[in-house]
């Protein structure tokens, strides 16, 4: 609705807040296919299942963002060359009602869980859908109390670089979870630390720290003991994973190794 308003009554920020919106749904209906994709056992070749899914479609929206992203800039860039006059009241009651929606969907998604992180970064992001549909909404009032026509291209300009800021993150967190950086809510250097002050333990390496997908989240370590103890140390490796999952790692490989083994591998 908000695009035919927009290529109707000439405000290219609408179009672009249109499109800010078309991209939200389209990353969810992503979202929700990488999620349900997610689910499915791990089988044949793909020994971790398909948690990578999420963040294949985190890439995948946020090409999508950028790609109308610069849509929406260029234009902006052309209207200035060639300004058009805006019909403001079909503009503002448009843009209005992309505000009133997703200002009700974040106070609905957002009820009663404050505690849960994902929900409150949609609830974020959703206020920030708000915060656009404001801006438009107050451009297509100046422009229409005022007659100035650069302000409908400043504000479709602004709307375009905003989401092209929010498309770079989303890519940004998508490749670095991809190329498997160590989830922002884990410290290495803490579960580093509990792991060299656990009893009997001499030495960490090749400790990683990875996304599987989604929540779930993986580590393998190598742990030095002393020669006379014993490589199969049930209380060791018990609280080892007690100690993660506190951490919010569930899944969890050690290997025992004494302190003049050679483990034969070369990754730090």
């Amino acid at each position: 609705m908000q695009i035919a308003v927009g290529i109707a009554f000439g405000s290219i920020a609408l179009i672009g807040d249109a499109l800010h919106n078309v991209g939200d749904v389209m990353g969810l209906l992503l979202g929700w296919g990488a999620e349900s994709l997610s689910q499915k056992p791990a089988r044949g070749r793909f020994s971790y299942g398909f948690g990578r899914s999420s963040q294949l479609a985190a890439v995948a929206n946020a090409v999508l963002i950028l790609m109308a992203s610069a849509v929406v800039c260029v234009e902006s860039i052309q209207r200035f060359r060639q300004p058009e006059l805006v019909v403001a009241w079909p503009v503002a009651i448009a843009a209005g009602a992309g505000l009133v929606i997703n200002f009700v969907s974040a106070r609905l998604f957002g009820s009663d869980h404050h505690d849960d992180l994902n929900r409150r970064a949609a609830v974020l992001h959703l206020l920030g859908d708000a915060a656009v549909s404001a801006a438009v909404l107050l451009s297509a009032l100046l422009a229409g109390i005022t007659g100035w026509k650069w302000i409908d291209p400043l504000t479709g300009l602004g709307v375009g670089i905003s989401v092209g800021w929010l498309g770079i993150m989303l890519l940004r967190d998508g490749l670095a979870e991809l190329m498997d950086e160590v989830p922002h809510r884990i410290d290495p250097a803490a579960v580093l630390a509990d792991l060299q002050a656990m009893p009997g333990v001499q030495g960490v390496h090749h400790l990683h720290i990875w996304s599987i997908g989604g929540t779930r989240v993986a580590l393998t370590v190598h742990l030095q003991r002393n020669a006379d103890l014993s490589h199969h140390d049930p209380q060791l490796l018990s609280t080892v994973r007690e100690e993660m999952r506190h951490k919010g790692i569930e899944h969890c490989t050690v290997q025992l190794e004494e302190l003049d083994e050679d483990c034969g591998e070369s990754l730090s």
